[in-house]
């Protein structure tokens, strides 16, 4: 009969690494407890949050919207790519799905600077 365990159990690190570890531990925490006035070690400046115009405004806005859509776009290709290799008809047919899905994003994201040039068209 076999009287060995199934999963022989997990050796405990030394305990000189334990108190090592605990001492590292401990001096970081006092660190950063000590001294509070290192995060404020510059002079806070001016922040100037309003925009020169609307048009650099949606400017920034297409930015972001486009960044975001083309984002989006390559997750569902990504996914889409992976369902259609796995070989499974429905997975197949979900992998198509998510490639046109990824279509119309890519679409989306390109057509956004036509929509932002309407309504900059509008704002004038």
């Amino acid at each position: 009969m076999n009287r060995q365990p199934l999963k022989w159990p997990t050796p405990q690190p030394h305990y000189a690494i334990r108190i090592a570890r605990f001492a590292a531990t401990i001096a970081v925490v006092v660190l950063l407890v000590a001294a509070p006035e290192a995060a404020f070690a510059a002079a806070p400046a001016g922040t100037v949050l309003a925009a020169e115009s609307i048009g650099a405004v949606l400017g920034n806005i297409r930015a972001w919207v486009m960044g975001f859509l083309a984002a989006w776009a390559t997750l569902c290709a990504t996914v889409g790519f992976l369902r259609y290799t796995s070989g499974e008809p429905g997975e197949v047919e979900r992998g198509k799905t998510a490639l046109r899905s990824a279509a119309i994003g890519y679409a989306g994201a390109l057509l956004i600077p036509l929509l932002l040039t309407i309504v900059t068209a509008w704002t004038k």
